[in-house]
């Protein structure tokens, strides 16, 4: 033990250091005797503590607060079942390529092995999941292994890491001059590669040869902040641009280069596609809805992911900002080749954009009650402002939503990502309004999956971060319930997925929020701005006809 004329400092604070070091603004965390000390050490260092009520929120809070702001989230929960509880969470940030710590307490190493409170082998049970899993084995390592958790975040794509810390090394004291604490900045590399130059210029040429051009902007063009650099691509070279995950928004509604509804027609019969930093998995029939005829290009920041299920001609491993800017440099002085004669082939998708649009008018349009769930993404998307962040959380709502909801600024579309979490949108919510309290919140949820973690609307409640929030309420697991009719007949299509008809609104108002029901659609428009105005947590629960199915949901595989 150290003598008391030493300057000593426990590993909770010594994590708590590296927190701030690393940015760390704010922890997601449900208490445990486990974890504690780093409470106070965040108090100590001014990183924020906001306690939630299920695990599996602070995980994802933590994930989202990394979408929002590029930095990596952290939530802190105790052992065994705070760290199972938190699985959920991190696994979908696994998928979702976003940065994130999670640490989990543990039981003290000197009861290793001998059944103390809630002990589990949870580095085991986090490996598969994450890009670092590790034990905390002294109490002066805690510091430099929290900042090696986070170095570890960012090798290649970006993921989450996971740190255990048994009580006795996290409670301990040791001399400072014993600990090394990883100074801000002094830690880790770039990780920012502009890719192989001879390969930018083999796809310079590519894109000023072609004829029909297309590229698809995925969620690593938001993650790299490429957002400057794709659009001056697409401008430059005059090329149609499709957006999916977080790259949505990346070009604003309006603009000539953005497509949203044509990408199939255009996959289909494009000479040249270009797919920036999303891997050919089911979101894209694993690469089989490209034309065979077409030149593929990939660009990703996982060497893993580029040509997996689907061959392709050319692929670069780097930044997705600093590739784009570098093959539009490589272009310049030769764009009026191909790039002058594409407005013909823009013309073409643009026709196809509206048919698409015009067949579903109708439904936009619906004054039928129950409200068609077309009519309601609508009146959403129109009443989306730049400043809106959008987050959308359930099965067959969400899908409608992703045909209709356009938002008008990048950075500014949360979904789960490919895990397809339901449950994501309270505590995406929590950390979109917490890291950018300047911009409005709106989020759409399935019934089934604003359930499965919304007892911490209270939570928004209690901390005061106000949003806009609408339930697309049909009493059903619709997606699924499609599904089993399709294979199973009509009068096996009501097994295990149909709820109850629960007024969300009341639920809103008793926890001290806002709340209205809607049954109207023309009643939705106000509903969403009485919403806003009233400064509060908000719900709005919309009854929507529940025979209504989208058609991303009525075309999955998994029902064929």
């Amino acid at each position: 033990m150290p003598d008391d004329s030493q300057d000593v400092i426990s590993g909770g604070h010594l994590v708590a250091k590296a927190l701030k070091a690393e940015g760390v603004e704010v922890i997601y965390t449900l208490c445990g005797g486990h974890i504690i000390d780093i409470y106070d050490g965040c108090v100590d260092e001014g990183i924020d503590v906001i306690d939630v009520r299920h695990e599996q929120v602070a995980a994802h809070a933590a994930d989202g607060y990394a979408r929002i702001t590029g930095k990596p989230g952290c939530a802190v929960v105790t052992a065994g079942p705070g760290t199972t509880d938190a699985v959920t969470g991190v696994a979908n940030a696994f998928r979702a390529e976003s940065p994130m710590l999670l640490i989990g307490g543990q039981g003290a190493h000197s009861q290793h092995k001998m059944g103390s409170l809630q002990d589990l082998p949870h580095v085991d049970m986090m490996a598969p999941i994450t890009k670092f899993a590790a034990t905390v084995p002294d109490t002066a390592r805690a510091a430099d292994m929290v900042s090696m958790a986070f170095r570890e975040c960012f090798h290649g794509a970006p993921g989450p890491s996971f740190l255990e810390i048994p009580r006795d090394v996290l409670d301990a004291k040791v001399p400072v001059e014993a600990a090394r604490i990883p100074q801000a900045g002094h830690y880790r590399a770039s990780t920012r590669s502009a890719g192989d130059p001879e390969s930018v210029q083999k796809l310079a040429d590519l894109l000023v040869q072609a004829e029909k051009p297309a590229i698809l902007l995925g969620s690593q063009v938001w993650t790299t902040r490429a957002t400057d650099a794709a659009i001056e691509l697409v401008r430059t070279l005059n090329v149609p641009a499709y957006m999916n995950g977080a790259g949505r928004g990346t070009l604003p509604p309006g603009d000539p280069h953005h497509f949203q509804l044509s990408r199939r027609y255009a996959f289909s019969n494009a000479d040249l596609i270009v797919i920036v930093g999303t891997p050919f998995d089911f979101r894209m029939g694993y690469g089989k809805r490209l034309s065979p005829d077409a030149t593929v290009v990939q660009i990703d920041l996982d060497y893993r992911t580029v040509g997996k299920n689907r061959d392709i001609d050319l692929g670069i491993v780097g930044d997705a900002g600093l590739v784009l800017s570098a093959v539009t440099q490589a272009a310049s002085g030769r764009i009026n080749g191909g790039a002058g004669k594409r407005k013909e082939w823009l013309d073409e998708l643009r026709a196809a954009e509206q048919k698409a649009i015009e067949k579903r008018l109708p439904s936009l349009r619906s004054d039928a009650s129950p409200i068609h769930p077309y009519r309601l993404v609508g009146e959403i998307n129109d009443f989306l402002t730049e400043d809106s962040i959008y987050i959308g959380d359930g099965g067959d709502i969400v899908t409608f939503s992703g045909q209709v909801v356009q938002p008008k600024s990048p950075g500014h579309w949360m979904d789960p990502g490919p895990l397809g979490t339901l449950g994501v949108g309270v505590p995406f919510v929590m950390a979109a309004k917490q890291a950018r309290p300047d911009k409005e919140v709106v989020a759409l949820f399935g019934d089934g999956a604003f359930s499965l973690t919304g007892w911490d609307f209270e939570t928004l409640v209690r901390f005061d971060l106000p949003f806009v929030g609408i339930v697309g309420n049909n009493s059903s697991m619709n997606q699924i319930r499609y599904g089993q009719k399709a294979k199973y007949g009509e009068e096996r299509e009501r097994i295990g997925n149909t709820l109850g008809d629960v007024p969300y609104d009341q639920f809103a108002r008793m926890l001290g929020g806002y709340g209205e029901e809607v049954r109207d659609p023309a009643d939705i428009g106000p509903a969403l701005r009485r919403a806003r105005e009233s400064g509060k947590p908000s719900l709005i629960n919309v009854w929507v006809d529940p025979d209504a199915y989208a058609p991303g949901t009525m075309n999955q595989t998994m029902y064929k």
